[in-house]
């Protein structure tokens, strides 16, 4: 890696730490620069905006996330759990909350759009692959499978984003993910148990 590559990575992390631990609207440039101890114009060298900023931590943790969902690939578990597994793994992390917070801002949601393509865009081929194997396999049932798993991500996405769902909304998720994929009724109940 570059010195600059370095050095740019190096503030993202500071800048990631201090999300997390005090929030993104809590944050100011001028306390970023301060802790990473740079020079303002060496910040602004790397970022035009603390908004591009939070933009590239987002994609950082993104990336950590993609390598955690394409970890689960190679592992030997039920297609079942693979699939759950991927979709889960590209969740934020519970002490990344504030990132996501302030990913729900109004101010940001043309970036909120964006990040949402991308998981679908860079995960939607990982569900492609298990999906393909779990018809091999006759675990599932279906065509379009491309589709299928497109909207099994937004679906899960949206649902599950705000931790503000039910019971019956994790039962009828759990329905339509396996009529979606063409499984037998029962073969995505453990879902119940990870979520609850």
């Amino acid at each position: 890696m570059k010195k600059g590559e370095k050095r740019k990575l190096d503030l993202l992390k500071t800048a990631y730490e201090m999300f997390i631990t005090r929030g993104y609207e809590n944050t100011s440039v001028d306390e970023i620069i301060e802790k990473a101890g740079i020079a303002k114009g060496t910040y602004y060298y790397y970022f035009s905006s603390k908004e591009q900023m939070l933009e590239e931590v987002i994609d950082m943790m993104l990336d950590s996330q993609l390598e955690k969902a394409k970890a689960l690939l190679e592992l030997d578990i039920p297609i079942p759990q693979k699939i759950v597994g991927i979709v889960a793994s590209i969740r934020p992390g519970q002490d990344e909350m504030p990132i996501e917070d302030a990913l729900h801002s109004p101010e940001n949601l043309l970036m909120h759009e964006k990040i949402n393509k991308k998981i679908i865009e860079e995960v939607s081929p990982l569900l492609v692959k298990v999906a393909e194997d779990g018809i091999s396999e006759g675990v599932f049932d279906c065509d379009n499978i491309l589709e299928r798993v497109k909207i099994i991500l937004i679906l899960s996405n949206e649902l599950f984003n705000e931790a503000a769902y039910t019971k019956r909304d994790v039962e009828v998720f759990i329905d339509v993910l396996e009529k979606t994929l063409g499984a037998k009724k029962g073969t995505m109940a453990f879902v119940k148990d990870l979520i609850g």
